[in-house]
C-alpha cells in the first residue's frame, strides 16, 4: 500500500520527518486503513486533526505511545505532527506489531532520530519492564480500541479483528461502561496511569454512538478529568460487521446506539472548525438528535445503498491531581 503522506496528513507542505510516499505493509491480522476514502479513515480524519490541535496549543509531545497501533500510521502521524521521537506501540498480534515496527522504520527520513519500543500483548502490558524498574513514561498515550465484543477466540485468531475484542475482561468494569461498549477504553485508561509523565494525557478516539455525557463519566470513573477535544464524524467502515454488531448488542439489551445518514452529518459539520468542535459538542449533539437512526435501521439503509456514518469523539484525559 502506497500513501501520499502530505494528502493523508493534510499538510500544505512536504513532510519534514516522513518520506513523501509512505510504503505500508499490511499484516494479515491488521485492520485495513481507508486511504482511498479519507472520510472513513480514523487516523487521517480524526487522529491527525487532534494531534495538530494538541501541537498548536501545547507544543511538541516528544514521548508518544499507541495502544493498538495497527499498521503504524498513527505513529507516523504523531512523528510528523507532534514531533514525537520516543515511541511506544503495542498490538495483540505478532505479525501486526512486527509490520508496524518495520513500517515506522521504513518511512522515516532519519530513522536514527527515533527510539522505538514495541511489543505484542494486552494494552500496555508489553511495554512494562519485567525487572521491577519503572515503566516508560509518555507525554501522550493514544488509543483507538474496538468497541464491539467478539464471541470466541477462534474468530479473533483468524480474522482481521482489530475492530473486535474478546470478553470478558478480568478487571472490574462499571455497568455503565459495559452497557455502552466502553469496557476496553475504560480499562485502557486505568492501565495508562502508570505510563504517563506528570501532566501527561490519554487521547481516546471513540465512535460517538452513545450520549456524550457517558464519555466524560468514563474518565471520572477511571480516575481522570476528561474533556472532549474534538467532535467530528466519519463514514462507517466495515458496516456489515460494525453496524450489525451494534444491532446485536442493542437487541441483547445494551445501548441504545445511534447512527446517521452521511448527508446530515456532512451538512452539520461542514462549516465547523475542529478547534472549536469539542466545546460545541453538546450543542451539535442536540442538533443531530432528529437525524439519529438505530443500528437496525442503519443496517437496512446501508444494504439498500445509503452511506451511513457516525460521530466520533476525541477524548483527552488527565489523571486526577495532575
Amino acid at each position: 500500500m502506497h500513501i501520499d503522506a502530505a494528502r493523508y496528513l493534510g499538510l500544505v507542505r512536504a513532510p519534514e520527518r516522513l518520506k513523501p510516499t509512505l510504503a505500508i505493509h499490511v499484516a494479515e491480522h491488521a485492520f485495513l486503513p481507508s486511504v482511498d476514502e479519507i472520510l472513513g479513515d480514523w487516523v487521517a480524519t480524526i487522529a491527525v486533526p487532534a494531534f495538530k490541535l494538541i501541537r498548536e496549543r501545547e507544543g511538541e509531545q516528544q514521548a508518544f505511545c499507541s495502544i493498538g497501533a495497527g499498521v503504524g500510521l498513527d505513529v507516523l502521524a504523531a512523528i510528523e505532527t507532534l514531533a514525537a521521537s520516543e515511541i511506544g506501540l503495542t498490538d495483540v498480534h505478532v505479525d501486526v506489531v512486527e509490520a508496524a515496527r518495520q513500517n515506522v522504520r521504513d518511512n522515516l527520513l532519519e530513522p536514527g532520530r527515533i527510539r522505538l519500543r514495541a511489543g505484542c500483548g494486552d494494552l500496555l502490558e508489553p511495554l512494562a519492564p519485567t525487572d521491577g524498574t519503572p515503566p516508560p513514561q509518555y507525554d501522550l498515550i493514544y488509543e483507538n480500541l474496538p468497541n464491539v465484543p467478539v464471541d470466541n477466540a477462534e474468530t479473533i485468531a483468524i480474522a482481521r479483528a482489530s475492530s473486535g475484542h474478546l470478553p470478558p475482561r478480568k478487571e472490574e468494569i462499571p455497568a455503565l461502561m459495559r452497557r455502552n461498549l466502553l469496557a476496553l477504553h475504560y480499562v485502557a485508561l486505568c492501565k495508562a496511569k502508570d505510563f504517563l509523565k506528570p501532566g501527561g494525557s490519554v487521547l481516546s478516539l471513540i465512535g460517538g454512538r452513545i450520549p456524550l455525557a457517558v464519555f466524560q463519566e468514563m474518565g471520572r470513573l477511571a480516575g481522570y478529568r476528561s474533556e472532549i477535544l474534538t467532535y467530528g464524524w466519519k463514514i462507517q467502515t466495515d458496516p456489515e460487521e460494525m453496524i450489525g454488531g451494534h444491532a446485536r448488542q442493542e437487541a441483547a439489551g445494551f445501548g441504545p446506539y445511534h447512527f446517521y445518514r452521511a448527508e446530515p452529518l456532512s451538512t452539520i459539520f461542514s462549516s465547523l472548525d475542529p478547534a472549536k468542535s469539542g466545546a460545541a459538542a453538546l450543542a451539535i449533539e442536540q442538533q443531530l438528535q432528529p437525524h439519529a437512526i438505530s443500528p437496525a435501521e442503519a443496517l437496512q439503509r446501508w444494504r439498500t445503498g445509503e452511506i451511513i456514518g457516525h460521530t466520533v469523539v476525541a477524548l483527552r484525559s488527565w489523571r486526577t491531581g495532575d
